[in-house]
């Protein structure tokens, strides 16, 4: 079973590239990220083009994910369990923002989450932040104790450590890198489960995130900000992780870079 996540950054704009690296790399699920698409504008005829079903959570513009999973390999596609986390944003809104969502496939819990960014700081969007990380950890130690195998893939807009940016200097005052971001992400590793990347990487320097700004893609200033977190039964199933670097490079590409994890049978 091959687990990938993608913020797509724009699914209609990056839509071409999205097929492509689908065709050429066929993960058995695809998570994707900021699709930026309501719910009644999202491309699925497209992706059962190349054989992929999709469920999808989209917001006007902004956030949004989605699940994919390969038709052969998953004949009964992706079944929804949960979207949201019942948390609002920040400030004086109500209303929720796309950036969960949960779904069974061929007997694996899939979560796809996008974490909120958490800038400017100090500031409600920070504190939304950290309490939409307490409020993921809360929903994991729900699935945990369900003792489903599962793995919480995305953009978790988190750099867990030092060695997970090309210098810490430049990102010191951002909240990806703050202490109480980084806390709440190792409270996750602290409950049990295993960062994929990270597991099979110790000595870091594996970036999935080039700004399109300052020449960050030539110049490999880049960071690690999306993740693949596995339960006990996947962690000892994982056979290989990496980042699919090549694919960033190309024309009109999103600024991050898929994520792929395999899982032996």
């Amino acid at each position: 079973m091959k687990i990938a996540t993608y913020n797509i950054n724009g699914i209609k704009a990056r839509l071409p590239r999205l097929k492509e690296w689908l065709v050429e790399t066929r993960p058995t699920v695809a998570c994707l990220q900021e699709i930026k698409s309501q719910d009644e504008g999202f491309p699925a005829s497209e992706f059962e083009e190349i054989g992929y079903s999709a469920i999808w959570h989209g917001q006007k513009s902004f956030n949004g994910v989605a699940i994919l999973t390969d038709n052969e390999a998953c004949p009964d596609g992706p079944q929804e369990i949960q979207r949201g986390l019942g948390i609002a944003g920040p400030g004086d809104s109500t209303e929720e923002q796309a950036r969960y969502l949960e779904a069974d496939v061929n007997g694996v819990r899939i979560v796809c989450i996008y974490l909120p960014n958490g800038n400017p700081l100090p500031g409600p969007k920070f504190d939304y932040k950290i309490a939409w990380m307490e409020k993921l950890r809360g929903r994991m130690g729900q699935i945990w104790a369900e003792e489903v195998p599962c793995a919480v893939v995305g953009d978790y807009n988190v750099i867990p450590e030092d060695d997970d940016v090309w210098a810490t200097k430049a990102m010191a005052s951002d909240a990806l890198m703050q202490p109480e971001s980084r806390a709440a992400y190792g409270r996750l590793l602290a409950d049990g489960w295993t960062d994929a990347v990270r597991s099979l990487n110790p000595r870091g320097g594996l970036w999935t995130y080039w700004d399109y700004q300052r020449g960050a893609w030539q110049r490999d200033h880049g960071f690690r900000i999306d993740h693949l977190l596995l339960s006990p039964e996947l962690a000892d199933r994982l056979d290989s992780v990496g980042v699919d670097r090549e694919h960033r490079g190309r024309e009109k590409a999103s600024d991050h870079a898929p994520v792929c994890c395999h899982l032996a049978d």
